[in-house]
Protein backbone atom coordinates (compact mmCIF):
# COMPACT_ATOMS: atom_id res chain seq x y z
CA UNK A 1 0.00 0.00 0.00
CA UNK A 2 3.05 2.37 0.46
CA UNK A 3 4.25 1.95 -2.16
CA UNK A 4 1.23 2.14 -4.08
CA UNK A 5 0.13 5.43 -2.38
CA UNK A 6 3.69 7.06 -3.10
CA UNK A 7 3.89 6.16 -6.77
CA UNK A 8 1.84 8.11 -8.72
CA UNK A 9 2.38 5.67 -11.66
CA UNK A 10 1.30 2.59 -9.48
CA UNK A 11 3.79 0.71 -11.39
CA UNK A 12 6.12 0.20 -8.49
CA UNK A 13 3.92 -1.23 -5.99
CA UNK A 14 3.20 -4.82 -7.43
CA UNK A 15 0.09 -5.05 -4.97
CA UNK A 16 -1.92 -7.67 -7.06
CA UNK A 17 1.01 -10.05 -5.17
CA UNK A 18 -0.69 -9.07 -1.92
CA UNK A 19 -4.05 -8.09 -2.62
CA UNK A 20 -7.07 -9.45 -4.84
CA UNK A 21 -11.14 -8.91 -5.60
CA UNK A 22 -12.18 -5.81 -3.81
CA UNK A 23 -9.68 -4.85 -2.39
CA UNK A 24 -7.30 -4.50 -4.57
CA UNK A 25 -9.76 -3.00 -6.66
CA UNK A 26 -10.55 -0.06 -3.73
CA UNK A 27 -6.96 0.50 -3.13
CA UNK A 28 -6.15 0.98 -6.83
CA UNK A 29 -9.53 3.51 -7.24
CA UNK A 30 -8.23 5.34 -4.16
CA UNK A 31 -4.73 5.49 -4.72
CA UNK A 32 -5.58 6.89 -7.72
CA UNK A 33 -8.37 9.47 -6.69
CA UNK A 34 -5.49 11.24 -4.52
CA UNK A 35 -3.27 10.94 -7.50
CA UNK A 36 -5.19 12.64 -9.69
CA UNK A 37 -5.97 15.60 -7.21
CA UNK A 38 -1.76 15.83 -7.26
CA UNK A 39 -1.26 14.08 -4.36
CA UNK A 40 1.25 11.57 -2.92
CA UNK A 41 1.61 9.51 0.60
CA UNK A 42 4.87 9.25 2.43
CA UNK A 43 6.33 8.09 5.56
CA UNK A 44 5.14 4.27 6.65
CA UNK A 45 1.74 2.36 8.11
CA UNK A 46 2.13 -0.38 10.58
CA UNK A 47 -0.38 -3.44 11.57
CA UNK A 48 -0.49 -4.22 14.67
CA UNK A 49 -2.53 -6.25 17.54
CA UNK A 50 -3.55 -8.92 14.73
CA UNK A 51 -5.99 -11.43 15.63
CA UNK A 52 -7.59 -14.36 13.79
CA UNK A 53 -10.72 -13.90 14.19
CA UNK A 54 -12.66 -17.13 12.14
CA UNK A 55 -11.01 -19.40 9.81
CA UNK A 56 -12.35 -22.00 7.40
CA UNK A 57 -9.54 -23.64 5.92
CA UNK A 58 -11.98 -26.60 4.38
CA UNK A 59 -13.99 -24.78 2.19
CA UNK A 60 -13.33 -24.41 -1.31
CA UNK A 61 -11.01 -21.64 -1.30
CA UNK A 62 -9.64 -22.02 1.89
CA UNK A 63 -10.15 -18.41 4.12
CA UNK A 64 -9.47 -16.38 7.17
CA UNK A 65 -10.87 -13.21 9.03
CA UNK A 66 -7.97 -10.48 10.74
CA UNK A 67 -8.95 -8.09 13.38
CA UNK A 68 -5.98 -5.39 13.34
CA UNK A 69 -5.05 -2.26 14.64
CA UNK A 70 -4.29 -0.09 11.01
CA UNK A 71 -1.57 2.93 12.38
CA UNK A 72 -1.71 5.31 9.86
CA UNK A 73 -0.15 7.89 12.19
CA UNK A 74 3.61 8.11 10.53
CA UNK A 75 2.36 8.33 6.95
CA UNK A 76 1.88 11.86 5.63
CA UNK A 77 -0.07 13.36 2.72
CA UNK A 78 1.98 15.58 0.21
CA UNK A 79 1.29 17.69 -2.47
CA UNK A 80 3.40 15.23 -5.41
CA UNK A 81 4.87 18.68 -6.93
CA UNK A 82 6.13 20.66 -4.12
CA UNK A 83 6.28 17.85 -1.32
CA UNK A 84 4.63 19.59 1.20
CA UNK A 85 2.20 18.74 3.81
CA UNK A 86 -1.37 18.54 2.51
CA UNK A 87 -3.73 20.21 5.81
CA UNK A 88 -5.84 17.44 6.65
CA UNK A 89 -9.13 17.43 9.78
CA UNK A 90 -7.17 17.14 13.04
CA UNK A 91 -10.11 14.75 14.08
CA UNK A 92 -9.36 12.25 11.53
CA UNK A 93 -8.29 8.99 13.26
CA UNK A 94 -4.77 7.69 12.74
CA UNK A 95 -5.08 4.60 14.47
CA UNK A 96 -8.29 2.16 13.77
CA UNK A 97 -9.55 -1.01 13.59
CA UNK A 98 -10.05 -2.98 10.70
CA UNK A 99 -11.78 -6.06 9.72
CA UNK A 100 -10.00 -7.78 6.69
CA UNK A 101 -10.85 -11.35 4.71
CA UNK A 102 -8.12 -12.92 3.53
CA UNK A 103 -8.27 -15.84 0.76
CA UNK A 104 -5.66 -18.47 0.14
CA UNK A 105 -4.47 -17.89 -3.82
CA UNK A 106 -2.00 -20.96 -5.24
CA UNK A 107 0.86 -18.09 -4.82
CA UNK A 108 0.04 -17.32 -1.23
CA UNK A 109 -2.65 -16.06 1.02
CA UNK A 110 -4.15 -12.28 -0.39
CA UNK A 111 -6.04 -9.94 1.19
CA UNK A 112 -9.46 -9.48 -0.53
CA UNK A 113 -11.65 -6.98 1.86
CA UNK A 114 -10.89 -4.61 4.07
CA UNK A 115 -13.24 -3.07 6.04
CA UNK A 116 -12.32 -0.09 8.85
CA UNK A 117 -14.77 -0.11 11.91
CA UNK A 118 -14.72 3.86 12.38
CA UNK A 119 -13.01 3.42 15.70
CA UNK A 120 -10.33 4.11 17.08
CA UNK A 121 -7.33 0.90 18.76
Amino acid sequence: MEKLYADRTGKSAHLDRYAASAALKNAEADAKRAHDRGRIYTGSVALTDQTVTKVDAAGKIPNATVSSCLDISNWQTVDAETKKPVPLPENRLTRFLIVSTIEKYPKGWRVISDEPQGKSC
